[in-house]
């Protein structure tokens, strides 16, 4: 029995470095292909010695892999809040052991191989469904995204989404496992049509896609503020200063829209009357030298509310007043436009920036992570904005933490956007993976909408990457740099963004009916 414990401790481990390998921003993908067979195997040791074993065991034996796996390829987090990388690795292996348990558990109710195979490709895509749309998402680790850094791979992106790659990877590991059981024949004939025939496609794809020319000229700052010692503290006119003189070098008549971070802005300003807060002006100033210019600038932001408008579950009370406020992190839109345009980001940080705030959870705002800005609960949009400018085709604005979003991101391009923005601050992390494949996750947006990608980030990587989700004049990660660019705007829509999450909205439903079904079997049996 010992010797038997070890074999499968060995072989959840294994499976968590395969994952680890395979990760972006250096890893080969190749290997997630192969990544859950040791896993699988494992399950079946467990299963064919049942008697050895309690109902909980493959939860137990396979938490080690996935603890690993989130270990090795987050544990950066540690760099901004050791708290949130504790949080974040322990409950998402713990999440992923449950849906593999939940497999487990239906294959031997149902007593077949192919229907339990079946479960663990629809639960896997049932739990990273839900992780994309709950308020303590982390789809960091969807497998989808696992291509990433290979985007030539995954050009059909376009049709399916991230989830597409999630669906192909459990396909080709369910495939290979069965293959070395021996379970099924023409093996050569089955890897290539899992695996080499959707690369082969996606290369004709990307070699024979065009992108239309409709220019627009952009000029992207990386002013690269420490997020730590200096962005908190500098006021805002110095640092709108610091990031005008670099825009300088860059900006001219003919350009249609300056890209600025994520919370380049920090200074308490009230939507409510945002014409008198000294950093609009200033931004008001430079639009009168160039009249044709638009200008994205990250921010956080204040709306008081008026006694007439219903109150979020996200507004704070005035300490003084009987009155509500909502606080934002938000992109603001400054053009010749009489009214300066807000887009407030709405897939928000977990432990950050969202924290239950429902009645019998406002007490856990308290232990919101303080990451030296605004702390606890933000408001939202209900709404993905279509900024409305000048001499150019309609842009939006992702925020940050937005862009891991598939299907969040295209309603931006459902709603009209024809060239997307991504304002972000990456620095909290250091010069880890974190930021590198965040950066990365911005490749299959670009593919699955098919818009150009004008990448703003505090610190790095700043860059332009077009529809086929190739990256150029990428920034240096901790120096301040500029991009001047021109970038083909594109209104065609891709049958992801007129979809969605389609892939996955079906499988959660059919794993629904597996669950039910297997549930329905097991009872049956307990009657007889």
């Amino acid at each position: 029995m010992k010797h038997l414990k070890l074999r499968l401790l060995l072989l959840s481990l294994a499976s968590g470095l395969l994952f680890s390998l395979a990760w972006p921003e250096k890893g080969v993908p190749v290997l997630l292909f192969i990544a859950f067979v040791p896993l699988l195997r494992m399950e079946e040791l467990i299963s064919s010695n049942r008697e050895k074993f309690n109902r909980f065991s493959v939860f137990f034996w396979s938490y080690p892999g996935f603890f690993l796996w989130n270990l090795l390829t987050t544990w950066w987090i540690v760099n901004s809040t050791g708290q949130g990388a504790a949080m974040a690795v322990l409950l998402n292996a713990m999440f992923m052991s449950i849906v593999f348990a939940f497999f487990s558990g239906t294959k031997r109710r149902l007593n077949s191989r192919p229907a339990g195979y079946l479960a663990l490709v629809c639960y896997w895509v049932m739990f990273e469904y839900l992780h994309l749309n709950w308020d303590l998402n982390w789809p960091w680790l969807n497998l989808g995204n696992g291509f990433a850094s290979y985007s030539h791979w995954v050009q059909w992106y376009e049709y399916t989404g991230a989830f597409g790659g999630t669906v192909w990877v459990l396909v080709a590991n369910v495939m290979i496992f069965s293959i070395l059981n021996g379970e099924m024949v023409n093996r050569h004939f089955t890897i290539l049509l899992t695996i080499l025939l959707p690369i082969a496609f996606s290369y004709l794809l990307y070699y024979t896609y065009k992108e239309k020319a409709w220019p627009v000229n952009a000029v992207i700052v990386q002013p690269n503020i420490d997020p730590y010692s200096e962005q908190y503290v500098l006021p805002p006119q110095q640092v709108l200063g610091r990031i005008m003189s670099i825009a300088g070098t860059a900006l001219d008549s003919s350009t249609n829209i300056l890209v600025t971070p994520e919370s380049a802005l920090q200074q308490e300003m009230w939507e409510n009357e945002l014409e008198t807060f000294e950093s609009i002006k200033l931004a008001r100033q430079i639009i009168t030298k160039y009249p044709g210019l638009n200008i994205i600038l990250g921010g956080t932001t204040f709306y008081a509310f008026r006694p007439d408008e219903k109150i979020p579950h996200t507004a704070r009370k005035f300490t003084q007043e009987d009155r509500w406020y909502n606080r934002y992190n938000a992109a603001i839109m400054v053009n010749s436009h009489p009214q300066i345009q807000t887009y407030h980001k709405s897939k928000l940080t977990p432990g950050v920036e969202i924290l239950p705030s429902y009645n019998g959870f406002k007490w856990l705002e308290k232990y919101a992570i303080d990451l030296g800005g605004i702390v606890g609960s933000l408001g939202t949009d209900s709404v993905r904005k279509v900024l409305q400018v000048v001499s150019m085709p309609p842009v939006a604005a992702c925020i940050c933490y937005e862009s891991i979003f598939g299907e969040f991101f295209a309603e931006f391009v459902r709603n009209g956007a024809q060239v997307m923005c991504i304002i972000t601050n990456d620095g909290w992390w250091g010069n880890t993976a974190g930021h590198r494949q965040h950066f990365s996750f911005a490749h299959l947006r670009a593919i699955e909408t098919r818009r150009s990608i004008l990448r703003s980030a505090n610190t790095g990587i700043s860059a332009v990457i077009d529809q086929r989700g190739d990256a150029h004049q990428q920034t240096k990660y901790w120096v301040p740099a500029v991009i001047k660019t021109t970038v083909n705007a594109n209104d065609k829509i891709t049958f992801y963004t007129a979809h969605g999450d389609y892939i996955a909205f079906w499988l959660s439903w059919l794993g629904g009916l597996l669950y039910l079904g297997s549930l329905g079997v097991w009872v049956m049996r307990k009657r007889i």
